[in-house]
């Protein structure tokens, strides 16, 4: 009676048991399924990219072998880089090398390549001079000290140069010198006060040391030079140009100018007088009858020289003479001075200013006294 009984109550158990086992199994399958799929697709991911670093590691040998093989039109023994060409020794292997350039001209390939010019970082250039040049319209086109150019050339006469003579133009400021018997690096840098790393940084000295061997020419940077002599100093003459070019004063009428020239500025708010451009060394006339009242430097005008007639000053500056002391009476058209190139300037010519009680007025607007 009792497994009769009990019986019928197992059945509905077990299928219960049954069906929630299947259901369970169904999920965890289709789960399983989903990671599978997942898992597979990144392996397989992963194994293609491993096979293409393979792929392309195994081929490299063969990328440089074509990269590295000679143009069919090259020559076997020889190869050209820039201006050298590279010849390699017997079985020695061909190697080409990236070639420098030259730092001036060219490097010519042999044992022991050598540059041709030393000094390059600003290449000396001549200049023929013509009849209208002076050394300080020159020094003032190319941007360097008249002494600068002097030195080079062993001009020691400014003032009288001569005619469709070529000269040598230095890299910029400094000395263009030879080097003699006896000199030392230390020798030069004390003659010219500079430190001696400035001549062996310059001509290269550290790596090209037979540069500095005698008769070898070298440049130093901003040696200090001699200064070039003034003038010759006269009365009535004048250095290099006549007197006259010095317009005679009429009376009556405006003042004449000082010298026959170029008006470059005229007087404006920022500029006390009138600049007029003539060759270095022309001579400066009176506008007046008067008696000099100022002679010497001032700070950027230079050189001066002043005439004082009555309440009326004029004043001459940027000269390269003043000829008369102060104190000495002069008349109009007389020769007082001679253009040049001292204080604050651009080229030659005279800064012309006029003053009446002390106050300063347009010179080319002021009658006669």
């Amino acid at each position: 009676m009792r497994a009769t009984q009990s019986w019928p109550s197992a059945m509905p158990l077990g299928r219960m048991q049954l069906g929630e086992l299947a259901r369970q199994t169904g999920q965890t399958t289709r789960r399983l399924a989903r990671l599978g799929t997942r898992q597979l697709g990144r392996r397989a991911a992963f194994l293609f990219i491993n096979l293409l670093v393979a792929a392309v590691v195994m081929a490299l040998p063969f990328i440089g072998g074509v990269a590295a093989r000679p143009v069919a039109q090259a020559p076997l023994f020889a190869a050209s880089v820039g201006s050298t060409t590279l010849a390699p020794a017997d079985s020695a292997a061909l190697v080409a090398r990236a070639a420098p350039q030259a730092r001036a001209q060219s490097i010519s390939a042999s044992h022991e390549p050598r540059t041709a010019v030393t000094v390059d970082a600003h290449p000396t250039r001549t200049y023929t001079l013509s009849s209208a040049d002076t050394l300080w319209t020159i020094a003032n086109f190319y941007g360097l000290t008249a002494e600068s150019i002097a030195f080079a050339n062993g001009i020691t006469d400014p003032y009288h140069l001569q005619l469709g003579r070529a000269i040598v133009i230095p890299p910029s400021d400094g000395a263009l010198y030879t080097v003699a018997d006896g000199d030392t690096v230390d020798s030069v840098a004390a003659r010219f006060k500079v430190a001696p790393a400035v001549i062996q940084d310059y001509n290269r000295l550290w790596l090209e040391p037979q540069n500095f061997a005698p008769g070898a020419q070298i440049f130093v940077q901003n040696a200090i030079l001699p200064t070039l002599p003034l003038p010759p100093q006269a009365a009535t003459t004048v250095i290099t140009r006549p007197a006259i070019s010095a317009p005679e004063a009429k009376a009556g009428g405006f003042l004449a100018w000082p010298v026959n020239g170029i008006i470059t500025q005229y007087m404006w708010a920022g500029h006390t007088g009138v600049d007029i451009a003539a060759p270095f060394g022309t001579g400066l006339a009176s506008s007046v009858n008067g008696v000099i009242s100022q002679n010497g430097w001032v700070a950027v005008g230079g050189l001066h020289i002043c005439v004082q007639s009555g309440n009326l000053e004029e004043c001459y500056y940027h000269l390269s003479a003043a000829y008369l002391p102060v104190g000495t009476p002069v008349a109009a058209g007389q020769v007082v001075a001679a253009i040049g190139l001292t204080g604050v300037t651009t080229g030659p010519h005279v800064h012309w200013e006029t003053k009446i009680n002390g106050q300063f007025v347009n010179p080319l607007a002021v009658l006669q006294p």
